[in-house]
């Protein structure tokens, strides 16, 4: 076999391990979705799934949520690092300046052997409704990170391959319906043990010398793919600031700024001149800001670049320590991982835009919507969701309606479910009709999803774009302003409130900015549909989790 061939059959080899490091963990994923408690986990599949090697170094990803791969994959080698692993260990986390990201995310992360060798890890992340805080939900208002929920640092909760009950019975008796947190903890803890019994398999076949050897080749694999999607980007400086409608503690409108340097050998994305941390939870930890940093770019590679840690060092994030974007402890942070990074994801597009204005969207809707309802006390309930938007029109396609776009791949909680766990009644859910922001290519359409309370409960929600609108792009209109009310009377973007049996709230999420300018006398293309009414759509759902 000549040289040639023998590099086509490496690649071949790379790609196929490659595919089986991400089968692995879509496997991972299948598990704890299909055995996880809570209608959180199990119906809006708000989890990821991902494995790394023995340093910490991503290997592959399950097509889950940017906002957890992208932070895990920035702080696993100091966790893989941070002690001596054995056989049947667990680590559980969930510090957002230790490599989580904010508390409801708890992660697990489990190490993999062969022949008493460590060879890699297997890790998921998912979103617990119920985290303690001091709102249901555990979405709260905050101003302080201790209101936020139980932080759990670094912490070994499985030691040879059982639970270690002091601490997991800690933990649980922490929380309001510690039971069901022990189904969604065993859920995780089923969906790393299958992750690791499939990479010790493939180890143990290939032998570690040689899978570390494939490790370290689909790296660089990885990295030469990157490198060549981006070896055609403009060279240049290019600066865009986005704003943040208010932090919930009385600061509105703060900006994001990001500086992209798009050199021969190397791309910078500078932060500097955003805003510094708030006494509001909008606050973001760095892993959160590389996410979705790393999220923007990957949507630039080609699908066949593998996602691995070796295609992200293409590029390099600079943050200024204690601004927004690289918050300090023990600043709030709830809300830095929903909307702060959706409004990262704007301002790093916003500059690319001015480089590839034939490749990049108008902005998307720009918030997760975050809806956190419930009653504390004895049968009391959690109840978290976030609700799709409008996606902005592109340079050569409309936006898609109701979606969970950028930072969030949920779905949404259907229908059905929400009414059967929870003493609520969605008595509308619909296209929020015409929030698309005009142009030649139009934003697709926000919806609109109305709950009518069953007894007494607290409300909390989180939301942005209720000031500042999406943006559109080459003379494309801005989609709409999003809004919520209770009995029809408007509430601030973040706000908090007891609401009585029988009150209704109306959540209208906002539209994508549209593309392109009009053409004289057409309103333009509209977007694609995603399964939601026209009218009322009580029983029909909003969901897309590609």
């Amino acid at each position: 076999m000549n040289s040639d061939n023998e590099t086509a059959a490496d690649r071949i080899e790379l790609g196929l391990f490659a595919s089986r490091m991400a089968a692995l963990c879509e496997e991972m994923g299948a598990v704890l979705g299909r055995v996880a408690f809570s209608p959180n986990i199990r119906d809006r599949l708000d989890y990821s799934c991902a494995a790394f090697d023995r340093d910490g170094a991503l290997l592959g990803q399950a097509t889950h949520i940017p906002v957890h791969l992208g932070s895990m994959a920035h702080a696993m080698g100091g966790l893989a690092a941070s002690r001596d692993w054995a056989q049947g260990d667990m680590l559980v986390l969930n510090d957002p300046f230790q490599g989580g990201t904010h508390l409801p995310d708890i992660t697990l992360i489990a190490p993999a052997f062969v022949d008493g060798e460590l060879i890699g890890f297997c890790a998921n992340r998912a979103h617990h409704a119920d985290i303690g805080a001091e709102a249901p939900g555990s979405m709260p208002v905050s101003t302080r990170l201790e209101q936020e929920g139980l932080l759990i640092p670094p912490t070994l909760v499985r030691e040879g391959g059982a639970w270690v009950a002091p601490v997991l019975e800690g933990l649980l008796g922490q929380l309001r319906d510690g039971e069901a947190a022990r189904g969604d903890f065993s859920a995780q803890a089923a969906a790393n043990r299958l992750g690791v019994e499939r990479m010790e398999t493939l180890a143990a076949g290939l032998g570690p010398d040689r899978f570390h050897d494939r490790c370290a080749a689909l790296q660089a694999y990885a990295g030469r793919l990157a490198r060549a999607a981006f070896v055609d980007l403009p060279r240049g400086r290019f600066t865009f600031t986005d704003h943040l409608d208010d932090d919930g503690a009385g600061t509105q409108d703060i900006p994001i700024t990001v500086t992209l340097d798009l050199g021969e050998d190397a791309i910078r994305v500078d932060f500097t001149g955003t805003a510094p941390q708030v006494a509001g939870n909008l606050n973001c930890p760095l892993p959160v800001t590389v996410a979705a940093v790393t999220y923007v770019f990957r949507c630039l590679m080609p699908p066949q670049v593998p996602a691995c840690a070796g295609a992200l060092g293409a590029f390099a994030v600079i943050a200024p320590e204690g601004c927004l974007v690289n918050a300090r402890p023990p600043a709030a942070v709830a809300a830095g991982n929903v909307e702060t990074s959706m409004r990262i994801v704007d301002a790093v597009c916003g500059a690319l835009a001015q480089a590839l204005p034939e490749r990049i969207p108008a902005a998307s809707q720009g918030s997760m919507n975050n809806l956190a309802l419930g009653r504390l006390g004895p049968g009391g309930w959690d109840y978290y969701e976030t609700i799709a938007g409008g996606m902005g029109g592109g340079p050569a396609a409309p936006g898609a309606h109701a979606r969970h776009s950028h930072m969030t791949n949920t779905l949404n909680t259907p229908v059905e479910v929400l009414e059967r766990h929870y003493p609520l009644r969605v008595e509308r859910y619909a296209l929020r009709r015409g929030s698309g922001g005009e142009g030649r290519w139009r934003g697709g359409d926000g919806v609109v999803r109305e709950y009518r309370f069953l007894e007494p409960a607290s409300l909390s929600v989180i939301a942005e774009r209720r000031r500042n609108a999406p943006w559109g792009l080459a003379g494309g209109g801005p989609g709409r302003l999003g809004r919520h009310a209770l009995d029809g009377v408007e509430l601030p973007p973040k706000c908090q409130r007891e609401v009585a049996s029988g009150q209704v709230l109306t959540v209208e999420t906002p539209g994508g900015g549209g593309f392109g300018a009009p053409l004289p006398g057409r309103r333009g293309l509209a977007g694609t549909g995603s399964g939601v009414g026209d009218g009322d759509a009580t029983g029909e759902t909003a969901s897309d989790h590609s």
